[in-house]
């Protein structure tokens, strides 16, 4: 949980402003803006499967350490991108070990819960995601409107990567899960180049579901300091936005720890998808103070409730060591949503507005949600493995 920490707040540092870096020292476009965060999003997609392939096949804690350090060292790049291409290309370079690393980390924290106790794991381990969304926009937006440097945001975020490799170096290297009697099972660990290995076929669904919810996401975490600048005329509250948003997340996650403990999956979701759907369209519905932080709130509390369950969900449709897949297979779909929404954010506020982007986000989330409650909860009931 330290590490995923550090992980998350060297990561959430940079999103909220990247977009106005991008805009004040490169003089760039909306359009142009979207095509360089998207990059980041498309390299951390791809390295998905490769890195879930990975964590089933080799000793996960070195794949751990080796996609930490990669992490870590690319955020030096940063401060010696020059041009608007030099960071274009290492922006887009630093996704791949992201990707990675999330999956490594999660799987290896999956691995040292109790499996009685595993839904109510996932779920408090969360709660170093949401911590660190909570702290590292508000800590990265007081810092640039106190010092106006964002060179201090890139160091500050290098050094707290450096710490995160340093707290999870003495974790014990612990040996995979190998299912043992289950032909399926079997069969999914032979033949390096199948291509179960790298995406769980078994949780198609719950992949396309969770593709709508990421791109919401995605469109609402790069554009929100820009639209609420220009559109509510709200130029400091964006730290307030996302604290209001990760008090949400983690408030949700210690309500539903009972749930979740009591194998309740389909309920913590079918919750979380409504009141995202309540957020979406309590921020474009109404474009004030009382919409703009309800709506964070709002987001927090679905949050909170739909990303633990919908993790367990395909985890349970998984073989034991099939974890890292699994886990690769539900961010790659959320990848896949947020790279999306960063290209069609973008595009859509440089044609036409900030106000239709965000309404573009409200009819996915209800899609989404629309498409859970009609397929996918029937979906999983019929697929997931008894233990």
């Amino acid at each position: 949980m330290t590490a995923n920490f550090a992980l998350f707040f060297a990561f959430y540092l940079l999103t909220p402003l990247l977009p106005l870096y991008l805009v004040e020292r490169f003089d760039a476009t909306k359009d142009i803006v979207g095509l360089v965060l998207s990059g980041y999003t498309l390299t951390a997609l791809l390295a998905r499967p490769f890195s879930g392939f990975l964590v089933d096949t080799f000793p996960r804690k070195k794949v751990l350490m080796v996609c930490f350090f990669l992490f870590f060292i690319f955020f030096g790049g940063y401060l010696g991108a020059s041009s608007l291409l030099l960071f274009t290309v290492v922006r887009t370079l630093h996704g791949a070990p992201f990707g990675a690393l999330t999956v490594a980390n999660s799987t290896v924290a999956i691995d040292v819960v109790p499996s009685s106790r595993r839904n109510e794991g996932i779920g408090y381990y969360g709660l170093s995601n949401n911590l660190a969304m909570a702290i590292a926009p508000t800590v990265a937006i007081y810092l640039y409107r106190l010092t106006n440097n964002f060179e201090l945001l890139f160091w500050l975020a290098l050094v707290v990567a450096g710490l995160g490799m340093m707290a999870v170096s003495p974790l014990p290297s612990l040996p995979r899960p190998v299912t043992k009697g289950s032909d399926k099972g079997s069969k999914a660990s032979q033949g390096l180049l199948r291509w179960d290995r790298f995406f769980l076929l078994r949780g198609w669904l719950l992949a396309a579901n969770m593709v709508f919810f990421g791109f919401c996401f995605g469109v609402m975490s790069n554009y929100l300091a820009i639209y609420s600048k220009d559109v509510m005329g709200i130029t400091g509250g964006t730290g307030t936005w996302f604290l209001l948003l990760a008090f949400g997340l983690v408030a949700s996650r210690l309500q539903g720890a009972r749930a979740l403990r009591e194998g309740k999956l389909l309920t913590n979701a079918a919750e979380g998808t409504v009141i995202s759907s309540v957020a979406y369209l309590s921020f474009v519905l109404f474009p004030n103070a009382f919409g703009y932080y309800a709506s964070a709130l709002l987001l927090g509390l679905g949050n909170g409730h739909m990303w633990p369950a919908f993790q367990n969900m395909i985890i349970s449709m998984a073989h034991h060591n099939e974890r890292g897949t699994a886990n690769s297979t539900l961010l790659i779909s959320w990848d896949v949503g947020i790279g999306l929404g960063v290209l069609a954010g973008g595009f859509v506020s440089e044609h036409l507005s900030y106000t239709s982007a965000f309404w573009m986000v409200a009819i996915a989330q209800l899609t989404g949600t629309l498409l859970f409650f009609a397929a996918t909860r029937t979906f999983y009931t019929k697929g997931k493995i008894e233990r």
